[in-house]
């Protein structure tokens, strides 16, 4: 069973298996995530950048291994000692605030017998990290990139989304999105909230000419 703390998603958003895509800039990853019994030392650093996906494979690890999935900035307040022997990712470990002590503990008693999954933008090496243990111990474990999404993976995100939202939308309108919106599944995610929000407000449907003008407003500074 799996345990989420004080991790928010939107209420009908699908992160399962059966709805990550997959695409060259994501297939390794969710290879090395499956095998997540071989992984070296028990842990695994998934890195890609702000909307590549991370916390939809993170799901799907989750699912597979029973593990608890926490956000770095719930570490400080965390008692380590209630996740031993239990699989545990943590998302955005790349933003510890000072909680550097806390993963290390954490790193410590979930490694001995059970795996750990840490998210980030960044490798280890790029977090400005002090404490020499928590370094190395980092700098050991194995890292999955994803990288950012090509047409085709945005195309079927967007569909995902709308789905997700039970919004039909035209056929067209998804080349079209594609062609303008900035290349991340979280730019895809904020802009189909955006239409979402417009077609609701102003009674119409989702259409190029509405999302021509939700997208000029995001090009607004």
């Amino acid at each position: 069973m799996i345990r989420q703390l004080a991790f928010d998603l939107p209420s009908a958003e699908a992160l399962t298996r059966a709805d990550f895509f997959v695409a060259p800039s994501n297939a390794l990853a969710l290879q090395t995530v499956e095998d997540w019994r071989n992984w070296p030392g028990r842990k695994l650093l998934l890195v890609g950048p702000e909307g590549a996906g991370k916390t939809h494979l993170t799901h799907v690890w989750a699912a597979l291994a029973g593990a608890t999935i926490i956000p770095a900035s719930a570490l400080r307040t965390l008692d380590p000692a209630e996740l031993t022997g239990a699989p545990v990712a943590v998302e955005d470990a790349d933003r510890l605030d000072g909680a550097e002590a806390e993963l290390f503990h954490l790193h410590n008693l979930v490694t001995q017998s059970a795996s750990l999954l840490l998210t980030a933008q960044r490798p280890p090496r790029d977090w400005g990290l002090r404490l020499p243990d928590l370094i190395s111990r980092l700098q050991a474990a194995a890292i999955a990139r994803l990288d950012p999404p090509d047409d085709a993976l945005l195309s079927a995100v967007l569909v995902k989304l709308f789905a997700d939202r039970q919004v039909a939308v035209p056929s067209n309108l998804i080349p079209y999105l594609v062609s303008r919106m900035p290349r991340s599944i979280g730019a895809a995610r904020a802009l189909v909230a955006a239409l979402d929000a417009a077609a609701l407000a102003q009674g119409r449907p989702i259409t190029r000419s509405l999302a021509g003008e939700v997208l000029d407003q995001t090009d607004q500074p």
